[in-house]
């Protein structure tokens, strides 16, 4: 099913479940008037991330924790039905909300989530996120899959806000790396974007990043960059440079995009004087919270920071179960 479908549809997407004996086709679930529309759920995604993607990703992790089945949550009389909160438990920027909204809806296509957040609110401590109605099983066993989403997925956020924040009112950007989770990569560069942040280059297919060993293997700067614009195949071409004299044979090369690893902030000052406009400066390597604003003051256009998706701590995220229905 194309995306704009996705999007036009009028409700969410979901899978059904191999556990609950379907065919694990996708189905689309209308919701009620005063639910967050699948339209509105999905809405902020980037081009790079559909609602496809996420909903396989949801449906495999929730076969990987369930497995033949909930055997606690079999406790339960079937058919109870239950109300429950999730809130947060400490400051943070929330992302993640279509996740858990997946986690519960594979699961149990007629529950209903009031969400009061979007993706990107600043959420305070014991915050309500959102209220679910529906069966007491299905909620359980989705429970710890939807809080694992979106206690990640806004750890990263969160994180990212704190480097966007200490910049601001400078012109340059903070963007991620491909130092991302196995599996998590689409996930974690959009908590990013929640966070206010920018994303680098998605994957190895999304552009060229020349470093030090691939202009080794070349022979030299000039080399490999002039088998990068021969290759014809993106306009997204940056190559690393660790000295202002490799910068200086970069920018004769015709580079439009240079990544300054390691630089210290006088060698920085002194690129943006040689660069002149000439190409976009990335700042890269040992960037953190206390050095990020000297950085940015170099006049830099862009930082880019490994630990926005690999220095977090999880958000904390519970979830309640209030009354049975």
């Amino acid at each position: 099913m194309p995306r704009n479908e996705k999007l036009m549809s009028g409700g969410t997407i979901y899978y059904n479940s191999f556990w609950h004996g379907l065919s694990g086709t996708c189905r689309i679930f209308n919701h009620a008037d005063n639910r967050m529309t699948q339209s509105t759920l999905y809405q902020g995604l980037p081009a790079y991330l559909t609602a496809s993607q996420i909903a396989e990703q949801v449906k495999a992790t929730l076969a990987e924790d369930i497995g033949k089945g909930d055997l606690t949550a079999a406790l339960i009389p079937a058919g109870t039905r239950a109300s429950a909160t999730i809130i947060s438990r400490e400051e943070a920027i929330v992302c993640g909300y279509a996740w858990v909204q997946q986690c519960f809806e594979q699961l149990d296509p007629g529950v209903v989530l009031h969400w009061q957040v979007k993706d990107g609110d600043r959420l305070q401590p014991n915050q309500t996120l959102v209220t679910i109605d529906g069966d007491a099983r299905a909620m359980l066993s989705a429970e710890r899959p939807a809080l694992n989403f979106i206690q990640t997925l806004s750890a990263v956020a969160t994180h990212t806000r704190r480097y966007v924040d200490a910049i601001t009112g400078l012109p340059a950007k903070i963007l991620d790396t491909r130092k991302t989770m196995p599996g998590l990569k689409l996930a974690q560069k959009y908590a990013v974007l929640a966070g206010g942040g920018a994303n680098q280059r998605l994957a190895l297919y999304d552009g060229i990043l020349i470093k030090e060993n691939h202009i080794a293997a070349a022979g030299s700067i000039a080399a490999v960059l002039k088998a990068a614009f021969a290759m014809q195949q993106t306009d997204n071409i940056q190559i690393e440079v660790e000295t202002l004299d490799e910068l200086q044979q970069a920018l004769e090369a015709g580079a439009k995009s240079i990544l300054l690893d390691n630089f210290t902030l006088d060698e920085l000052r002194n690129a943006v004087a040689i660069n002149q406009k000439r190409a976009l400066l990335e700042a890269s390597g040992n960037v953190t919270l206390t050095t990020v604003r000297a950085i940015a003051e170099t006049g830099v256009d862009r930082i880019s920071v490994g630990a926005l998706t690999k220095h977090i701590q999880a958000t904390d995220f519970s979830m309640r179960i209030q009354m049975i229905l």
